[in-house]
Formats: structure tokens, C-alpha cells, sequence
């Protein structure tokens, strides 16, 4: 895969914090426009501790054991967390076939009695993102009333970080799926990322082969509920962001029961297929793109133009130009029309305009010094290949395992849905031709009938899930209510709207509902 990830918040996050020193970024202050008073409680909150026989009765005999493990807290990161390990079944169809670890990490409420609520997962996204280094480096961003009433917890998902890695044995260096191929030989990227695939693919089953096949997100969301009872928690309650979202949806619907307050923000759709979440997303960064050409041009000094079609064009020629003239240092340093893109699909995530400037106005002037800086952001925060991939490609919702030549074939719908990132997008359907484990989910509607209230938020503007994804994923859950942010960037919660995030505090906190329909401007 890219350097980019698909879905993800920490990218964005990480860009802030490593340019930090080089532009000022600014937050967008939001109000909304559905009035408070009229919320909707979500009912009153369920018993949080679940005792021993309780949860015994209600499971399997052969996963009892997991279910009833104790955690040993022990202090870790300067004793303001505390973390632990427990573990699962590698195969929850064999349980004696093997264990894994999971690795775990919570911030303790520093509410409490009555104050305190109880536990709350959180999930970054990615996939292949580590909760546990996001939750150690963003725990302080959340509100001190959410952190009164929560341990904040984090664990990283089977596969993935600090739990058991899904480890291929072979270290790539960024961007090293392009081999230098030019932007503007579409054909050409299509053929050596099929390669750098089939590659990854071979070595991933010769490393980690029995692994593979159980790093799904089917098994991940049981596992939360593993990680919920060993909690103690009689319901979980969740806060998913992007990839975190279909990881969410997928444990309510399996445990619609054990559904306590559930956030999901920066949707993904799960009844969409690999083929259709790929181009939509190339439609989404183009929306993006526009939306910040159309706010480029109003400025006094825009680098791209003065109209979002000139715009396009100068995008076109500085990709162009970097291809014909790529900048290297070092042996695997190369800054070319894909790093541009790249960097572009980054800051747009953020959503940092400023620094989309910055980078452009450099670009065009000769100077790639804030694109290696921003580049280097991503390479930062960004998930491995391996472990990305490896839970992609058991879902059909999130891989594609076209052909080279049905990549091609495809490429025309690609650039007719986004004429700066469709052959961008379109260079990832055959991330999963050659992986040596298939699917264990398919696309589906989602319903979670019998859950508790779900909270589902869409950005309009979002280029990784778009805000279609988020409208089919709370219509689909029978209890799903939606809020919209009418913003930019990808997901909405903790990215500077005071009504968004005032709203999610409120129903975590709370049980609030916003009203139907509800729109943070």
C-alpha cells in the first residue's frame, strides 16, 4: 500500500505535530445549528459490572477461559498509564489451537464513585495503526469531563503494533511499490505496485502464513469483547474513528446486547465492495481538492491559480514536472509526481490548507524542502504494509483483488470520478490479488438489532470516508442516529468544531442524543 493509509486519523494528527515549527495551523470553530435543548437521551445507563458467573454463563465453555482472565495493570509511560497484555484464541473456530497476545493500555478515570462511568475503547483507524501509541501520545486532547468518567483504553488490534505483528520478515522503504515508475505512465504504476503486491503477498505467507488467515476484523471485534469482560464492563462503550468505524459496526452487530454508547465518526460503509470504496475515495480526495482550490483562489496569493480549473492543471504540470526531474538524496530518497500526490492526499486528510500552500508554492518555486518535511510526517505515523494489508485483504469491503489489466480496464470510471486522484486510487485494486488468505467478511448491510443507541458522524467533505459512507452506515443500524459536520477533512470529532465535539461529549457523558438531522456548521 501507500505510504498514505486508507482510513486513519493519526496521519493528520502526526502531520500537526511534526510541522508544528514550520506553520502555524489553524482549527476551525463550528456552531450548531440544532438547539441543545432538544436532545434525545439515549436511556438510562446499564449496570457497568458484570460479575464472573454472569459472564461464564452467557459464553462458549471452550472460550471461557479468555473471557474470565485477569488483567495485571502494571504503571508504564511514566506511570501515567497503566498496561497490560491478556489473550485470545489465534482461531475462535479452534481455541486450542493457539493463543495470541493483545497488548493493552488505559489512562484511569480520575473521576471517582458516581463519577465515573466506566471504560472506553477507543480505535484510531488504519488499519494497522497502533491504539496503544495513539492513546499514549492524545490521551490530554480529551475533554477533562471525558476523562473524569472514562479509563481510556486502547488496545492494538490482533496483528497489528504491540499485540502479535502480523510479520512478513522483509523492511521496505517508503513508497518502494513505485520503483521510480512516472505518475504520468498509468499503465506502468498499475503493473509494478501488482508486483510489489504479489511481492509483500509472498512473503507474508512465507513468514507468517498461519497468522494470515486470522487477523480480520471479524476476530478483532470479538476480541473487543473479550477485552470487555476482562474489564469487567457489562456493555462496551466505543469510540472508532475511520477503519475504527467498520471494527465498531462489525462488534455491534455480532454483540447487539452488549452495545453500551458507541461513537462511530468518519464512516465506512460495510455493504460497499473493495472496488466501489476505492473509487470512492478518489472521488472524495477530488471534492477535497476543489473545495480547497475554490478556497485557495480567494486568497491573495494562491499557487495553484485563481479558479479551481487552473488549479487541476497546475497539479497536473508540478506532477509532471517532478517526473521528468525527480529530486534525490540518498539511496531510497526520491521525491517524485507520486510523492506530490501522496503529500497532497495527506494534508488534505488533515485537513492543513496552510501547509498545502506552503508545499505547492515551494514545489512550483523549485523547493521541495516542505514537501520532505511533510513527507517524512507521514512515513512517521504511517501503518506498516504488512499489517494494513493483511487485515484489508480479509474483508471484502476494504480489498480489491483485481488483475492488472482489470485495473486498467477499470481506469477511465477512475478518472471520470476524479481527473487529480483516480489513477492515484486506481493503482491499489490489485493490493490483494495475489494475498494467501481470503476473505472472511463480505460486504453487507449492517443492523445490530436490539443494540443501544450508535452515534454515527459524517464530515461532507471527508476525502478517505466520504459522507455518502456515513449516511448508509447509521441509515443500515436500526438504532444508528447521524450527525454531519458540514466541514473538511477526514473525520470530525477533536478536529475544532466546538459543536461537534460538545455533541459527542454529551452522549458519552450523558446519553444525549442530537435531534434528527442535526448539521454542525
Amino acid at each position: 500500500m501507500k505510504a498514505v493509509p486508507a482510513t486513519g486519523r493519526i496521519p493528520g494528527r502526526g502531520l500537526l505535530c511534526a510541522l508544528a515549527v514550520l506553520v502555524a495551523f489553524g482549527l476551525l470553530l463550528a456552531t450548531c445549528t440544532a438547539a441543545t435543548h432538544t436532545r434525545r437521551t439515549a436511556g438510562p445507563l446499564p449496570t457497568q459490572a458484570a460479575s464472573a458467573n454472569a459472564v461464564a454463563g452467557a459464553i462458549r465453555v471452550d472460550l471461557r477461559r479468555y473471557y474470565t482472565q485477569k488483567l495485571r495493570w502494571r504503571p508504564c509511560h511514566d506511570r501515567a498509564f497503566q498496561c497490560a497484555n491478556l489473550r485470545v484464541p489465534r482461531d475462535y473456530a479452534h481455541p486450542a489451537a493457539g493463543d495470541i497476545a493483545l497488548a493493552a493500555i488505559r489512562r484511569p478515570a480520575s473521576g471517582r464513585g458516581a463519577a465515573r462511568i466506566g471504560a472506553l475503547q477507543i480505535n484510531p483507524g488504519g488499519p494497522g495503526l497502533s491504539a496503544v501509541d495513539d492513546l499514549r501520545s492524545y490521551a490530554d486532547t480529551y475533554s477533562p469531563a471525558l476523562r473524569a468518567a472514562y479509563d481510556l483504553v486502547a488496545v492494538d488490534p490482533r496483528g497489528v503494533g504491540h499485540s502479535t505483528p502480523v510479520d512478513c520478515g522483509a523492511a521496505r522503504p517508503p513508497g518502494a511499490g513505485t520503483r521510480g515508475t512516472p505518475a504520468s505512465d498509468e499503465a506502468g504504476l498499475i503493473d509494478t505496485w501488482a508486483a510489489y503486491h504479489a511481492e509483500v503477498a509472498a512473503d507474508c505467507a512465507r513468514h507468517a502464513g498461519r497468522l494470515l488467515p486470522h487477523v480480520g476484523t471479524l476476530d478483532a471485534a470479538r476480541d473487543m469483547d473479550v477485552v470487555r469482560a476482562a474489564l469487567g464492563e457489562e456493555r462496551l462503550h466505543f469510540l472508532g474513528f475511520s477503519y475504527g468505524t467498520y471494527l465498531g459496526a462489525t462488534y455491534a452487530d455480532l454483540f447487539p446486547s452488549r452495545v453500551g454508547r458507541v461513537v462511530l465518526d468518519g464512516a465506512v460503509d460495510p455493504a460497499m465492495d473493495g472496488y466501489h470504496a476505492y473509487l470512492n475515495q478518489a472521488r472524495g480526495y477530488q471534492i477535497a481538492w476543489e473545495s480547497f482550490a475554490a478556497d485557495c483562489a480567494r486568497r491573495g496569493h494562491c499557487p495553484v491559480g485563481r479558479s479551481v480549473k487552473e488549479a487541476g492543471r497546475t497539479l497536473d504540470a508540478l506532477v509532471a514536472a517532478l517526473d521528468r526531474a525527480p529530486v534525490r538524496q540518498g539511496k531510497d530518497d526520491r521525491l517524485d509526481g507520486e510523492t506530490l500526490l501522496g503529500a497532497v492526499v495527506t494534508a488534505l486528510r488533515a485537513p492543513d490548507w496552510r501547509t498545502l500552500r506552503a508545499v505547492l508554492d515551494g514545489v512550483r518555486a523549485g523547493d521541495t524542502t516542505m514537501l520532505r518535511e511533510l513527507v517524512g510526517s507521514v512515513d512517521d505515523t504511517a501503518p506498516g504494509d504488512e499489517s494494513m494489508t493483511a487485515v484489508n485483504c480479509l474483508s471484502s469491503a476494504l480489498e480489491s483483488r483485481s488483475t492488472p489489466a482489470q485495473a486498467l480496464a477499470a481506469l477511465p470510471e477512475f478518472l471520470r470520478a476524479s481527473a487529480q486522484f483516480g489513477a492515484f486510487y486506481n493503482e491499489d485494486l490489485s493490493t490483494c490479488a495475489h494475498w494467501p488468505a481470503r476473505p472472511t467478511q463480505v460486504p453487507r448491510r449492517v443492523s445490530a438489532r436490539g443494540a443501544g443507541p450508535i452515534l454515527v458522524i459524517g464530515t461532507t467533505r471527508d476525502p478517505a470516508t466520504p459522507y455518502d459512507q456515513a449516511q448508509a452506515l447509521a441509515a443500515q443500524l436500526t438504532s444508528g442516529r447521524l450527525l454531519t459536520w458540514d466541514g473538511d477533512g477526514h473525520t470530525a470529532y477533536q478536529r475544532g468544531s466546538r459543536c461537534v465535539d460538545t455533541t459527542v461529549d454529551d452522549y458519552l457523558l450523558h446519553g444525549l442524543l442530537p435531534p434528527a438531522g442535526a448539521v454542525c456548521r
